[in-house]
């Protein structure tokens, strides 16, 4: 731009009068005489009226450039305030030794210069946007010039649309419009730093303990988490800017289809054999959902279920459940051993999950070391619709990153939230996947074939289970008449927290997740027992030293129901607690926690314990899919801090205990056999601190001490349980 003599002489070209119609040839040519340095303006130093002679053309103009030092703090100046004030500029000026009229034109110059640059910019987006959308209008110019009549087979003629082609017409290009506003909003994360959470299998502080191997003893260089990442949650990073559209475009397309999967009934779904559920027909499947994620890969296979629950707990609180990883780990801690959220695409709009999509990595549990865990690669996306109902959905992202290692994929899969009065919910949740299930123990594959373990059921039932356990934490009307039970609300809240920690704890410890390394003692049946250890090292909530885990699962002609009554009643723990020393066990306090009697937490203390300072935390839970028995010594003085409301994240505990599950058969009524019939799947998980000293070798005497341990346990169950049932 042109800097105009400080002397106004005639035919001089005051920079407020350049028009911003410039082309950028001239622009650029200008830039480059006005400016060192990107900038830097310019002195026209023409003669003076008294030497200039009238008769001769004026003499071509001397141009001075600023010194590199000017023209520095000029630059530096214009970052922090573009447009300095009269005695700003003056200020300038004395400083650098300039007029400050140039120090004006030089700042008026270069606001043009960085609103030129800008426009030009802005020009490069829009030119790209618009070949973008001039290939995409070509590309569909083409298909409908090549479309064909689904009657016929002919080409279509232009005004001849049916009724349900127009239908189909709209709801594309609703579907479109859905689209475009969802990828405008994942568009504000793109180029933003990728947010990375950390591997969060629960909510609990992590655990600097290490797994062992064959030796039974610990291994250095596995890290220092008692849970590493399994080979497929390893292997996985947060996806490419290439794929985030079709990643939403994925999620949009799944949202459709759960709704309707969640709304249908026959011919998708159809009537089992004994009337009692619904059954997917995998054909008219393929035939409602052609497109989906691909076909059902080689050796697969799938399994489909809905279930619906109405559920004491308001949808938004629901809906926040479902979308936080940690709350979400907690909740189905029974489920979910393990859980991580790779990237977040979009937080949602309007200061909620409406909208919200994340990219996630979760394994999927049995409480058994016999049932394969299942890894799953997917994205999450939360929507409310316009009735007011809300909904999550999952699927699969597997196919952007193929892997060998990949067993089981999730197809469309969800729940659909509807508010009801007085803070309830109902709950449709739909389960679909698709999965190599070739590794399931031979006793747990009628479980596992009936969706008990891993299908909507199971997911519905322990949200209910979950949810009373959570009204009651927040109840404030508790009895005070009945002996034993913890009225003082800051104390039932701590001793939840600190039962709900011990339930976790057991809960990732027991399954056959691909980062746990168990070893099995003797044999290949279902009941061996099979043990690891972990090294425990400065963690406020577990004791310190070697940790030697053992678990076994077997089944039991007895219902779940029986089992799981004997299990947790204090009257009858003598009969298989062989660490009682066959002393009386007497309850100190509970916290009922659900309408099922089974559900509470308890406090118990053993007559003939060698221990007088130790007492025992048991919580015991059940549902219409599995019941859990599950306990931990704990000092007094530390459960006496717990029960005043002190922080219970720093009481030491290793839990131990049960698992009880329907073995998945079929009773004569044709209903399977859930909690009361058939018979049980049981699993018994011990830890045991072996030695108090982290750095101490595991001896083999210790381990068969462990494993006569449990063996004796078994032993003593399975008399009582099977006399009981006989008698």
């Amino acid at each position: 731009m042109f800097q105009p003599n400080l002397m106004d002489g005639a035919g001089q070209l005051h920079p407020l009068d350049m028009t911003q119609n410039t082309s950028e040839s001239d622009l650029a040519r200008l830039r480059d005489d006005d400016f060192d340095s990107k900038s830097g303006s310019e002195n026209h130093e023409g003669a003076s009226g008294d030497d200039q002679d009238p008769n001769q053309r004026p003499k071509k103009k001397r141009y001075h450039r600023h010194t590199q030092h000017q023209i520095q703090e000029m630059e530096a100046f214009f970052k922090e305030c573009p447009h300095p004030d009269d005695k700003q500029r003056k200020e300038l000026s004395r400083e650098l030794g300039l007029e400050p009229l140039q120090v004006k034109f030089w700042f008026q110059n270069k606001r043009t210069q960085m609103k030129t640059q800008h426009e030009r910019h802005e020009n490069t987006q829009l030119r790209t946007e618009n070949d973008k959308l001039r290939t995409e209008n070509l590309r569909y110019r083409e298909a409908l010039n090549n479309a064909s009549c689904p009657n016929c087979g002919g080409p279509t003629a232009i005004g001849e649309m049916s009724f349900d082609e127009h239908q189909l017409r709209l709801e594309n290009a609703r579907l479109r419009e859905e689209i475009d506003r969802i990828s405008a909003i994942a568009a504000k994360y793109v180029g933003k730093p990728v947010v990375n959470y950390p591997l969060i299998p629960s909510p609990v502080p992590t655990r600097p303990l290490d797994l062992g191997v064959g030796n039974f003893g610990a291994q250095p260089g596995l890290g220092g988490e008692m849970y590493g990442a399994g080979d497929l949650l390893r292997s996985i990073n947060g996806p490419t800017e290439a794929d985030k559209p079709m990643i939403i475009e994925l999620a949009v397309a799944a949202m459709e289809e759960l709704f309707r999967m969640a709304q249908m009934g026959e011919p998708l779904w159809l009537p089992s054999l004994d009337g009692t559920t619904t059954e997917l027909s995998e054909d008219e499947y393929i035939r409602t959902f052609p497109r989906g994620i691909g076909p059902k890969p080689a050796g697969f296979k799938c399994e489909a279920s809905r279930e619906t629950a109405v559920v004491i707990m308001n949808h938004i609180s629901l809906v926040e459940i479902l979308m936080d990883v940690n709350q979400w780990s907690t909740v189905f801690s029974g489920i979910v051993s393990r859980a991580m959220t790779l990237e977040v695409l979009s937080t949602g709009v309007a200061g909620n999950y409406n909208g919200a999509f994340q990219v996630m990595t979760a394994e999927f549990q049995v409480p058994s070391p016999l049932v394969p865990t299942r890894e799953s690669y997917f994205v999450r996306y939360c929507k409310q619709h316009a009735d007011g109902t809300w909904a999550v959905v999952d699927v699969s992202l597997d196919n952007l990153r193929p892997s060998p290692v990949v067993r089981c994929r999730r197809r469309p899969s969800g729940c659909i939230i509807q508010e009801m009065p007085n803070g309830y919910s109902k709950v449709t949740w739909v389960e679909h996947v698709e999965v190599d299930d070739r590794g399931v123990h031979t006793i747990y594959k009628q479980l596992v074939n009936s969706g008990l373990a891993f299908g909507a059921k199971r997911w519905v039932a322990t949200l209910d289970r979950q949810c009373e356990r959570l009204a009651s934490a927040m109840a404030t009307n508790i009895p005070t008449g009945e002996v034993g039970v913890i009225t003082n609300q800051d104390g039932r809240k701590s001793m939840l927290k600190l039962a709900e920690r011990m339930v976790i704890s057991f809960c990732a410890g027991v399954s056959a997740s691909t980062a746990h390394t168990w070893t099995t003692l003797s044999g290949s049946g279902a009941d061996d027992v099979r043990v690891m250890t972990r090294k425990s090292v400065d963690d406020p909530g577990r004791p310190p030293g070697i940790v030697l885990s053992a678990a076994t699962s077997f089944w039991l002609p007895v219902p779940p129901k029986r089992v799981f009554d004997f299990l947790r009643d204090e009257n009858s723990r003598s009969e298989w607690d062989i660490l009682s020393n066959g002393g009386v066990v007497q309850e100190m306090a509970h916290i009922a926690n659900g309408q099922d009697t089974g559900n509470c937490v308890s406090l118990l203390r053993s007559a003939n314990s060698s221990q007088s300072n130790m007492l025992i935390l048991q919580e015991s839970c059940t549902d219409s899919t599995a019941s859990f028995v599950i306990y931990a010594p704990v000092d007094v003085v530390a459960m006496n801090m717990v029960l005043n409301g002190g922080d219970p994240d720093y009481v030491a505990l290793l839990p131990s205990g049960f698992a009880i599950l329907p073995d998945g058969t079929t009773s004569h009524a044709g209903v399977v056999g859930e909690i009361g019939s058939g018979g049980s799947l049981l699993t018994v998980a011990f830890q045991i601190l072996v030695d108090s000293i982290p750095t101490a070798k595991l001896s083999l005497g210790s381990v068969a001490t462990v494993n006569n341990l449990i063996a004796c346990t078994v032993d003593r169950i399975k008399a009582a349980v099977v006399s009981c049932e006989n008698a």
